[in-house]
């Protein structure tokens, strides 16, 4: 086998700031900047960056820059053959590194620094404050980005108050519980659990936003400090966006890496990778509580890999909220009592949930952990929009017994595409069937609206509000909805649906 061309991550950085008045805080820049340089150092090898040829930055929400890929690469002095800037998505770090490993097995990229950055922490703080930053000017048109540039929802959910993770994420939660047979009570405990599994991880990192191991009644009690945000989930629960953090990798091949005077103990393999895509509209997928393309992206990843389930002895499961987690689990094999740790770094409500940069500290922390621990396998599973794009990346620092297999299956995701599936009926009437439900929460911990998704007699799938009652609202979080039976109807003024039981 010519292990010349077998892709290695050689460097990581990771850079968490947290300025309380502003006058430290980094635009995302020069946060990019410092953790690229970073990974240089991490990889014992002076002058890397220089031999950068693809510099590819993960899509950020905090500022928007002319072209941010190029305006990076002058700030590091580079002159690459390629600056990429990426579209939405958490899956993205993931699939960067699946195809920036790719491009190095087949010899069309050298040394690659894949890098992103998040600052709503002090962009909103400033917000507050009445205060101008001095970064770098805002632009007002969007700069070019390569990737899927599709929208994650569509003007049916929107309109029913869909818009947003926190908003969508519980309907999975709830269609989960019931699908599990479990009581109300008793998967809040169950949520307690997980993410104190989470928690704890966090706090035993330096880099985490939040380290202070919160209990599992702590995350799962109601209390003045930890209101009900989209029922089930508490505010604890929820990813934690409002961060600034930072974070990169160097990407090459072993055959480059070693002239380049990389030590071999720095060198952490890509064995394998896949993603894949669900159902693109949330409220037409199969069900609400499974994700068809993790569980193939898992498993394709692992088969390339030339690995089971079994084998892996880290994990990082995205998880921006706790039906992420547990639809995971579902899809790759593995118990809920394994006992195997779940995140590498805590977890998007306890690390940060860095906007979609996210996976990229978690390639970090599971580089420096398969250092420490080369004899283990690690594996990643990244998320975009909805539980909608996923992408699997397996490591391990001992070289993989083959060359790098390539990803591209489309058979694999246009069998995905056209599996059976309801159809969304945008306007509806008579009687449907919940499937999923949540309801929102305002600032103060007050029921104000009601999201319900189900089946029509017909087959087809609806969205649909409840009325605005108080009552009805509360009764929504005291007894399962899943199941339940309504009556709708359809107002073409405002073009919305409302369910009543």
């Amino acid at each position: 086998m010519d292990e010349s061309r077998l892709p290695v991550i050689i460097g990581v950085g990771q850079h968490t700031n947290r300025s309380e008045d502003l006058s430290d805080a980094h635009e995302p820049l020069d946060m990019m900047a410092l953790v690229a340089r970073q990974s240089e150092e991490d990889a014992g090898a002076p002058g890397l960056l220089s031999h950068v040829d693809s510099l590819r930055v993960v899509n950020f929400f905090a500022w928007r820059y002319e072209d941010p890929a190029w305006q990076l690469a002058q700030r590091l002095r580079l002159r690459p053959r390629e600056a990429l800037y990426t579209t939405l998505g958490g899956n993205t770090p993931q699939l960067l590194a699946n195809e920036t490993a790719e491009a190095i097995a087949l010899g069309r990229v050298g040394l690659a620094l894949i890098v992103g950055a998040e600052a709503i922490h002090s962009v909103r703080l400033a917000r507050r404050k009445g205060v101008t930053l001095p970064w770098t000017p805002r632009v007002s048109e969007r700069p070019r980005m390569v990737g899927d540039p599709r929208e994650g929802l569509r003007e049916e959910e929107t309109k029913h108050a869909a818009r947003m993770p926190i908003e969508v994420y519980p309907l999975f939660e709830n269609a989960l519980r019931a699908a599990r047979g479990r009581g109300l009570e008793e998967h809040r405990q169950h949520l307690g659990r997980l993410c104190e599994r989470l928690a704890r991880v966090a706090a035993d990192n330096p880099y985490a936003w939040f380290s202070d191991g919160k209990s599992a009644e702590e995350i799962a009690a109601v209390s003045p400090n930890n209101r009900m945000v989209g029922y089930p989930y508490t505010k604890y629960m929820n990813a934690i966006i409002e961060v600034d953090q930072a974070a990169a990798y160097l990407m090459t091949s072993a055959a480059l890496a070693r002239e380049l005077g990389v030590p071999r103990e720095r060198w952490v393999y890509l064995w394998g990778g896949a993603e894949a895509s669900d159902i693109w509209w949330f409220t037409e997928r199969i069900d609400f509580h499974s994700s068809p393309a993790l569980r193939w992206a898992g498993q394709r990843a692992l088969a390339r890999a030339g690995l089971a389930i079994e084998d892996i002895g880290l994990f990082d499961l995205y998880s921006c909220f706790p039906s992420a987690v547990q639809v995971a689990c579902d899809m790759l094999g593995i118990a809920e009592d394994d006992p195997r740790p779940l995140t590498v770094t805590g977890g998007l409500p306890y690390f940060g949930g860095a906007g979609n940069n996210y996976s990229s500290h978690a390639i970090a922390a599971m580089v420096e952990r398969l250092r420490r621990e080369p004899e283990k396998k690690g594996l990643i599973s990244a998320m975009g929009m909805y539980l909608t794009k996923h992408a699997v990346g397996v490591y391990s620092a001992m070289s993989p017994a083959h060359e790098w297999i390539p990803r591209k299956d489309a058979r694999g995701q246009e069998a995905l595409e056209s599996a059976p599936h309801p159809q969304l009926a945008a306007e509806t009437a008579g009687e449907g069937v919940v499937e999923a439900y949540t309801v929102m929460h305002d600032r103060d911990g007050e029921p104000e609206q009601g999201i319900v998704v189900g089946r029509l007699g017909s087959g087809k799938r609806f969205i649909a509000n409840t009325e605005a009652d108080p009552s009805l609202l509360r009764s929504m979080t005291e007894r399962e909805m899943v199941g339940e039976k309504g009556r709708l109807s359809h107002d073409p003024a405002t073009g919305r649906n409302t369910i009543t039981f």
